[in-house]
């Protein structure tokens, strides 16, 4: 089993290059962003990827992107998603159609490394391996998004989208500016507005909720 590695923690890419050199499964390139991960596919070929979510430049979910692109170009390549997070847009993406040759693993589920090994050539050999946490977290995301939130962060989104600023939110409810900061970061990650995200959140925010 020939291993193409993506992650952009040196300790951590540098371990797992040893892990699979010492089981006989030779890692013909091992990068730190998602750019080299596409490169080193479409010059070795290899028979899994191993790719982590979060990536440079950006740190969001570049690697995931770049996994659901080599799905996309060479469907023999098998992938693994090796990572901390449930990204929820592209995961989705990612198990939707054809989930031979896929997996997405969560690292600190990791507990066994022979475990991981078999999991890893059960990929690269055809098959499917989704940690249970992560098919968990997708199938509680589908759920409406708006229904998700608690009655006190529904006042919180209905202030917002009469224009007020935190301050003036804290006012009309009568709580500390620092509770309204914490609603409105629940709000925001109960409803998949991440970081990252181009268009400002707030915003976004507003419109799920005058459209929901």
């Amino acid at each position: 089993m020939r291993v193409v590695l993506a992650e952009d923690s040196v300790l951590l890419r540098d371990g797992l290059s040893r892990l699979f050199a010492s089981r006989g499964c030779p890692v013909v390139a091992a990068v730190g962003d998602a750019d080299a991960l596409l490169r080193a596919v479409d010059e070795h070929r290899p028979d899994l990827l191993v790719a982590d979510v979060r990536m440079p430049p950006g740190y969001a979910d570049e690697g995931l992107r770049a996994a659901i692109q080599v799905r996309r170009q060479w469907p023999e390549v098998g992938v693994l998603v090796l990572s901390q997070y449930v990204e929820e847009r592209y995961a989705t993406k990612l198990l939707t159609g054809d989930t031979s040759r896929l997996g997405y693993l969560l690292k600190d589920r990791v507990a066994d490394v022979d475990d991981f090994l078999a999991a890893a050539r059960r990929i690269a050999g055809g098959g499917t391996v989704l940690d249970p946490e992560v098919v968990s977290q997708l199938l509680v995301r589908r759920t409406a998004p708006l229904d998700r939130l608690t009655p006190r962060e529904h006042d919180v989104l209905a202030l917002m989208a009469e224009g007020r600023s935190n301050a003036g939110i804290a006012g009309a409810l009568v709580v500390s500016d620092s509770a309204v900061a914490k609603h409105v970061n629940s709000i925001f990650a109960k409803l998949g507005l991440a970081q990252a995200d181009s268009d400002h959140r707030r915003v976004l925010a507003v419109l799920r909720f005058l459209g929901g």
